[in-house]
């Protein structure tokens, strides 16, 4: 169980990070075109990356969670599953349109 809650973490960064790029990416065009479609991708990077933000909080420093997740005994196994597929998810379509922008 230790190492899903891992995953999850580590999932999680990398999203922070991979929407940071998007952020960036898509502010910039949007500066530059002014287009509609440009501030509804930056818009909903940062939305993202508020939401990973705070899942990250919770699974390393919120006082009462951070606890509970460090302890496998407290977090069903089927929990920690569906929260470390979720976030595995949502790291192959941050990922997927990382490669689109990019590209």
């Amino acid at each position: 169980m230790g190492l899903l809650i891992q995953l999850a973490q580590a999932a999680t960064a990398l999203n922070i990070v991979l929407l940071a790029a998007l952020a960036a990416i898509w502010g910039r065009n949007y500066r530059r075109l002014r287009s509609k479609h440009a501030l509804g991708l930056l818009v909903f990077s940062l939305l993202l990356l508020s939401q990973n933000g705070l899942s990250l909080y919770y699974y390393l420093w919120d006082p009462t969670l951070s606890d509970w997740f460090r302890d496998p005994e407290l977090v069903p196994t089927v929990a920690m599953r569906g929260l470390m597929m979720l976030d595995m998810l949502q790291l192959a379509a941050v990922g997927f349109l990382v490669w689109v922008t990019v590209d």
